[in-house]
């Protein structure tokens, strides 16, 4: 039981710190500053991720591909827009999870922020 409830807790911060990456990324590049809606983007892109990263040869490809369609499709603009969401997203968890884990010592991850 304790076991679920660290995963549980694991996933909820890790998706906390994805929808928050993306939420940066999002108000940087389109102006837009919605937390909810960054939120389930990155949940919904970390399924998309999931169901294509298995993939032999192309998987890792296709996820990104995937991921930023996901992000393109939340988010105005087009996917040069969504690129762009994605790779302030990206830098926006590398520096929180810095912050959490060697400042802080929490050791998360972020869901829904591909690579991080």
């Amino acid at each position: 039981m304790v076991a679920i409830v660290g995963s549980l807790v694991a996933f909820l911060v890790a998706l906390l710190v994805g929808g928050l990456a993306i939420y940066v990324g999002a108000s940087v590049v389109v102006d837009v500053e919605d937390y909810s809606h960054a939120l389930v983007t990155a949940l919904v892109g970390a399924i998309a991720w999931a169901l294509t990263a298995w993939i032999p040869l192309f998987g890792p490809l296709l996820a990104l591909l995937a991921w930023i369609w996901v992000i393109n499709r939340r988010y105005p603009g087009g996917w040069l827009t969504a690129a762009l969401i994605g790779v302030m997203a990206w830098i926006a968890a590398l520096v929180i999870l810095f912050v959490l884990n060697a400042v802080f010592g929490l050791g998360v991850g972020a869901f829904g922020v591909p690579g991080v």
